[in-house]
């Protein structure tokens, strides 16, 4: 019994895969040729991993593409064995493979477009002559093809009539002029859908869309016209139509979560068939909660999606599909096509036709079909709609029966170019099986929607009939049973509780749109108003999803941080070395290094730099106004006290070696008493600029509350720079005429050189102020304290180091050499040995 049975049963698996002629019944020679573009494929396998200009190939045969231009041919063959269209004129047809991919469907279009006969696109400069392969085309279905090819088309303005494209753009009769389409464009499917939401009062939805030019342009109008009839969008996405795209899968996860957080019940979905199935397999296995699901043609009769494991737990399905009429004789016609392909004499014939179209600059268009089983057909035409091809086809075939003045006995066969049946498609109805047709301003039919509704029974889908639409809609509510517990539809209004610290974002015109966002840093949100984040005052701060705000604390230069310690510490230091310099310049007055180095004014310099020293306590600590307008006179004082003495020495040290005729007439002025009154003078006019920086602008105290997230910056900030300038550029200039005066004289071996010192001294000086200028304009921080204390303790440290030290060394180490023989005259050249 088992063998019997698996004889029989391979018998029938091998008569099934025999192989037929089916492939060969898409060319047909004729009077006209029609082309025809369809997708007998689908899922291209070497599209990405092409180098070269390579045909590419689809993976597998699509029924429905399959379906459709079998719609073609029989619409063709009927009106050839018609007495009434186009009498005594044969068309022919010439189809080709789209396998849903632009660049797949560019390659047939181009040969469309060649010179009748010929495999030649000439390039002309007027084109209203030529005549083409074909008259007009037939499809194709996608709108991200009929993008492409309506342009290529509308340059020679051949006549192309899509079955299936809906996209919005299409609708540009300047851009497309000669793109006609016999269903209804997405705005009509939109309005649609909104009178839908209207209906039940959903007005709290999410919209997904599938990410190629059908479900961006749906999405994108559906946005549009829900916002102007008080539809909020919870959640809009897209999802990808390249499934093979690694992110995919993570993609429609993550749609899937954002939609269970918004909580909406009502979801319409913009998308082609494998997305939308991509999706709602995603739905089923993750356990999306019932919904309401609005679908569109272009997935809601998919066999493919309805036979998703457990698909009835996605909830409520309802969608709108274009109202069509059924095709008398078209089931019939497949039945007994099936049956002539397994018959050789008919294949034969069929051949020898596909022999006479001179076609062999592309393969047959759907070799897989000479190996399906009429069985896959014939199973999905119960429910598959080819009328929008029929009606397509007849369009057409009426402007070219116009166009060529046909009577109802005979047509003349007179050459007729493409352009010339625009004129007739644009303004004149046409009747199909009984029913008139017209293409309106944007060159579409609209015929309408049916609204059809997932119906189940016994694991059973049923498409039922719930209501239509043609300018109104109507909808029979009794018919439909959602999946709430007493089968009464759902409601999705907007209705959400932010929590503390975020307010609603509107999104859109709609209040009822928002999203919940966190208030940002220093805001604060308000009970009193939910719509917005209140800002906090300048003197306070919040972090971000904040309810109240918070006193900013004040930062400055601590006296008990590290920092502050630290450069107390080397202030004391500095000081420490200063005031033992001092002390022991003060035991050793009398010598003869001391006396050389300039005596007491020696002991004022110190002096300043010891106060010099003690004004870093003015930086550290909270400032205040009165404060910061001392800092820059104190420092600038300070200094000019000790570069005073230095001006002087160098003053000196000029006469002895520039000036030496001069000296006994000048050098009472620059030495004992008189010195003082340098002194005296130069401290006076530095105190004069002083009071001109008072006038001018002094540093003020800051209140930085941008600077720092949580705290106010308290800092002394330079009011005029020209004021800043002037106050120190005196120093600088004493600075200046100290180091000319000294940094040349020479002094022979058996000398010591006082004026090396004063060179070496202002040098550093020199260095420091480069960047303390260019550090000190940048900064507005507390660092600008830290630089100002560095710059004097650097300071007095060069002064101590290179003038001051050299000579505590002799005094301390080198007694010996402190005698008024190696001092007096030694700032003087003179000759060495051997100038005896």
């Amino acid at each position: 019994m088992v063998p019997a049975l698996l004889l029989c049963w391979s018998f029938g698996y091998t008569a099934a895969l025999k192989p037929t002629c089916l492939s060969a019944q898409f060319r047909r020679p004729g009077d006209y040729i029609l082309g025809g573009l369809f997708p007998f494929g689908t899922d291209t396998v070497n599209l990405t991993a092409r180098s070269e200009p390579s045909l590419v190939v689809c993976e597998r045969l699509f029924v429905e593409g399959l379906i459709w231009a079998l719609g073609m041919k029989f619409a063709i063959d009927q009106i050839n064995n018609s007495s009434s269209l186009l009498p005594g004129v044969q068309l022919g047809y010439e189809m080709h493979d789209t396998c849903f991919e632009p660049m797949v469907a560019l390659q047939p279009s181009l040969l469309l477009l060649a010179r009748s006969g010929t495999r030649a696109l000439p390039v002309l400069c007027n084109s209203t002559s030529y005549q083409p392969r074909i008259t007009a085309v037939i499809g194709p279905h996608k709108s991200g093809l009929c993008l492409l090819t309506a342009k290529l088309f509308s340059s020679f303005l051949i006549p192309q009539v899509s079955y299936a494209a809906s996209s919005e753009m299409l609708s540009n009769t300047k851009l497309y002029p000669s793109f006609y389409r016999t269903v209804p464009s997405d705005k009509s499917l939109v309005e649609a859908v909104v009178l839908l939401l209207k209906k039940f009062g959903w007005n709290w939805i999410a919209t997904i869309g599938s990410d190629n030019e059908y479900g961006r342009g749906a999405q994108g109008l559906f946005l549009s016209i829900a916002g102007n009839h008080s539809i909020c969008i919870a959640f809009e996405g897209l999802i990808p139509a390249d499934l093979a795209d690694p992110k995919a899968k993570k993609q429609l996860e993550d749609t899937i979560k954002l939609i269970n957080r918004t909580k909406v019940n009502v979801i319409v979905l913009f998308a082609s068939s494998h997305p939308a199935q991509a999706l709602l397999q995603h739905s089923v296995r993750m356990g999306l909660s019932k919904k309401v699901w609005i679908g569109t043609e272009a997935w809601i009769l998919s066999d493919i999606i309805a036979s998703i494991p457990n698909i009835q737990s996605i909830g409520t399905v309802l969608g709108f599909i274009i109202k069509t009429g059924t095709v008398p004789g078209f089931q019939q016609y497949v039945a007994n096509l099936f049956t002539s392909i397994q018959q050789d004499k008919f294949c034969q014939e069929s051949r020898e036709f596909n022999q006479l179209m001179n076609s062999e600059v592309l393969d047959t268009p759907c070799e897989e079909c000479d190996h399906i089983s009429p069985h896959q057909v014939l199973s999905t035409l119960s429910h598959f709609q080819v009328q929008p091809i029929h009606i397509a086809v007849h369009s057409v075939a009426t402007a070219l029966h116009r166009a060529l003045g046909c009577t109802h006995q005979a047509c003349p066969k007179a050459p007729i170019r493409p352009w010339q049946l625009l004129h007739f498609m644009n303004t004149l109805p046409f009747e199909v099986n009984g029913q008139s047709f017209r293409f309106d301003q944007s060159h579409g039919t609209n015929t309408g929607y049916k609204l059809v509704f997932w119906s189940w029974k016994n694991n059973t889908l049923t498409y039922l009939p719930v209501g239509d639409y043609e300018e109104s809609l109507y909808i029979n509510t009794s018919q439909i049973q959602f999946h709430t517990a007493d089968q009464k539809e759902p409601t999705s209004e907007c209705f959400r509780d932010c929590s503390p610290g975020q307010f609603r974002q509107i999104k859109g015109f709609h209040l009822c749109c928002y999203d919940c966002t966190d208030c940002p840093e220093n805001t604060f949100w308000s009970s009193k108003d939910s719509s917005t984040c209140s800002p906090c005052p300048e003197q306070q701060w919040s972090p971000a999803r904040s309810t109240q705000c918070h006193d900013r604390s004040e930062r400055f230069l601590f006296w008990s941080e590290p920092l502050s310690v630290a450069l107390l510490t080397l202030m004391s230091i500095t000081l420490s070395l200063t005031c033992l310099t001092a002390l022991l310049f003060f035991k050793s007055l009398e010598t003869p290094l001391v006396q050389a180095s300039g005596g007491k004014l020696s002991l004022f310099a110190l002096f300043a730099l010891v106060l010099l020293c003690l004004s870093c306590c003015l930086y550290i600590g909270k400032p205040s106004h009165h404060l910061c307008m001392t800092q820059q006179m104190v420092y600038a004082l300070c200094l000019n006290g000790c570069f005073s003495t230095f001006f002087i020495k160098s003053l000196e040290i000029t006469l002895m070696t520039e000036f030496p005729r001069c000296a006994p007439t000048f050098l009472p002025w620059l030495t004992q008493r008189r010195a003082w009154l340098l002194v005296a003078l130069c401290l006076l006019t530095q105190s004069l600029l002083c009071f001109c920086y008072l006038h001018l602008g002094p540093d003020y105290l800051l209140s930085d509350y941008k600077s720092l997230p949580t705290e106010v910056l308290l800092v002394c900030d330079t009011r005029s720079w020209f004021a800043f300038t002037l106050l120190h550029g005196y120093n600088s200039c004493l600075a200046f005429v100290s180091f000319l005066g000294t940094f040349m004289v020479q002094t022979s071996g058996r000398k010591y050189n006082i004026a090396r010192g004063i060179t070496f001294a202002i040098l550093i000086y020199f260095i420091i102020w480069i960047f303390f200028i260019a550090i000190f304009v940048t900064l507005k921080t507390v660092l600008r304290s830290v630089t100002q204390i560095g710059t004097i303790l650097t300071t007095t440290l060069g002064i101590l180091g290179t003038y001051y030290i050299p000579k505590c060394y002799i005094l301390l180490l080198k007694p010996d050499l402190n005698t008024v023989d190696y001092f007096q005259n030694s700032i003087k050249e003179e000759p060495e040995e051997d100038s005896q």
